[in-house]
């Protein structure tokens, strides 16, 4: 029987694409958080400008760019005190033989990601 990614693992797979990006961008990170329900993951600068980055892998048939408007907003509120700049990552991932069907260790999957919104 092939093992399904964990809840952490398809956290830890959004959280390398979207980490990824935030290099190739030029962010600075200076903070990591790659546990599930702690927040934000990424703490990086840019430019001179502290941002927090919200990063949730998001299972199909779930649209990623939605998210939880008031669980952003109390981020927000919370960057704003640092006067930083807040941004949401959803990371869609699916099955790429069937999207219905979970993510199996070691086998294809699709990316669903359009890139960060900011908040």
């Amino acid at each position: 029987m092939k093992d399904k990614l964990t809840d952490q693992e398809l956290h830890n797979l959004a959280m390398n694409i979207v980490g990824k990006e935030l290099e190739d961008d030029g962010y600075e990170f200076l903070g990591v958080n790659s546990e599930l329900k702690r927040n934000p993951q990424f703490v990086a600068l840019k430019n001179s400008k502290l941002n927090f980055v919200i990063v949730r892998a998001i299972p199909y048939p779930i649209d990623p760019k939605y998210y939880d408007l008031q669980f952003m907003k109390e981020i927000k509120g919370h960057a704003l005190k640092f006067n930083a700049k807040t941004f949401y990552a959803g990371v869609g991932i699916a099955n790429s033989v069937d999207y219905d069907k979970p993510v199996i260790k070691d086998e294809d999957y699709t990316v669903n990601y359009e890139g960060l919104q900011e908040i």
